[in-house]
């Protein structure tokens, strides 16, 4: 199985601009540029690949994290993962040093302990925590 996505970039680095489409669709040329990367604290102003990383990390973190309770009898009413990405600025650039993933869940019928275990083993084990393993990954889950 292959998924793609493209990216478009017009001009230098500080003042170009670019777009993102994917394969679904969910993103159509959606605009990107070093503002709404490295500028813009609010989020608002563009996509950029740090925030696409968290989607894709909080989105595979919690599809494996479904499956371990569904395995273990104790299906997942609800899942609210949310994956943070840093990106700091070093010598010679800027790094993606880490990615928290929080998250509530509702899962009737399973203890706090066997929660735990399960949602660090989905940490672990999610196609997506493997491939930033050149990154720090943590979590903070927690029942609700």
């Amino acid at each position: 199985m292959k998924r793609h996505a493209n990216a478009v970039w017009h001009g230098a680095l500080g003042d170009g601009k670019g777009t993102i489409t994917t394969q679904s669709g969910a993103l159509s040329e959606h605009g990107y540029s070093f503002k709404a990367r490295f500028e813009d604290e609010s989020g608002k102003s563009g996509t950029n690949p740090e925030e696409l990383l968290a989607a894709a990390h909080a989105g595979c973190f919690a599809m494996q994290l479904s499956h371990f309770l569904a395995e273990n009898g104790t299906p997942a009413t609800s899942l609210n993962a949310r994956a943070v990405v840093s990106v700091e600025q070093v010598s010679g650039g800027f790094e993606i040093k880490q990615s928290t993933i929080t998250l509530e869940g509702e899962v009737p019928g399973v203890d706090d302990a066997t929660f735990q275990a399960l949602a660090r083993k989905a940490k672990e084990g999610c196609p997506v925590s493997k491939a930033l393993g050149a990154i720090e990954v943590t979590l903070d889950a927690r029942l609700v």
